[in-house]
């Protein structure tokens, strides 16, 4: 596959060259690499938001032609409108689409935030969330749609370190718990690792998956799986791959 980013009265950005990958079904696959190396791009080509210049992206033998309710994604940025309650917030999609009655979404809704721990802030408005419960929130919104992918870009990003161990810890239950098929993008080496059953590494100018690597790590999976051997091991070599990568980054600037 690849891509380009066309700009007026400038030269177009070569993203993506020869970017080949695979998400199993039933996985959580972590796409990850340094910053501005086109993780985004996949995210918004695997969404249908933006078309390859060259290749194709199926899911099960068909192609992406645009944005569908097959796949829901979730970027670093909130999704939740502010002037929408809580409960509101997690039935728009439904009730915007006409897929579910409205109170079979309620009731869905109702579900999926007692689930979450959000049962008590259900006319709560975002502003009055902290940011865990914004993410919460934000994981029912997107799970009522009853998606076949979840697309997470750097969910958690901007998060403090406590919070943000505890999302990755929240969305791994959720995970071992439903099997939805994930893609989960970040640019943090620590968390890849923990979430992974499969990691893919991004790298190189443009850009391409180069390394991947299957994360044989046990479940259910908890913080303690950090301080093993496995872990070490799977850091190690991706520590020297993206090292590797910076290198060459490196001296094609020079």
């Amino acid at each position: 596959m690849r891509k380009w980013y066309h700009r007026k009265r400038q030269p177009p950005v070569h993203v993506l060259e020869n970017c080949s990958f695979a998400i199993d079904p039933g996985k959580l696959t972590v796409l990850m690499g340094m910053s501005g190396c086109g993780k985004s791009t996949l995210a918004y080509l695997l969404a249908g938001y933006i078309s390859p210049d060259q290749g194709t992206l199926t899911i099960d033998g068909a192609p992406i032609t645009g944005p569908g309710p097959d796949r829901i994604t979730v970027f670093q940025e909130t999704a939740l409108w502010p002037w929408m309650t809580v409960m509101d917030n997690v039935t728009f999609g439904p009730m915007a689409l006409k897929s579910l009655p409205e109170a079979q979404a309620r009731s869905k809704a109702e579900a999926l935030l007692i689930k979450f721990g959000l049962i008590d802030f259900r006319d709560k408005y975002p502003g009055q969330l902290s940011g865990g419960m914004k993410r919460r929130a934000e994981l029912a919104q997107a799970l009522i749609n009853s998606p076949r992918i979840m697309i997470l870009d750097e969910p958690f990003r901007g998060l403090d370190v406590m919070t943000r161990e505890l999302m990755q810890e929240y969305y791994m239950g959720l995970f071992e718990e439903t099997r939805l098929t994930t893609l989960f993008i970040t640019s943090e080496l620590e968390e890849a690792i923990f979430l992974a059953d499969r990691l893919l590494v991004m790298g190189g100018t443009p850009s391409r998956v180069v390394k991947t690597v299957e994360v044989d790590l046990p479940h259910p999976r908890t913080f303690e799986v950090l301080t093993g051997e496995r872990y070490l091991e799977i850091k190690k070599e991706l520590m020297e791959e993206l090292y590797r990568d910076e290198a060459v980054a490196a001296v094609v600037v020079q």
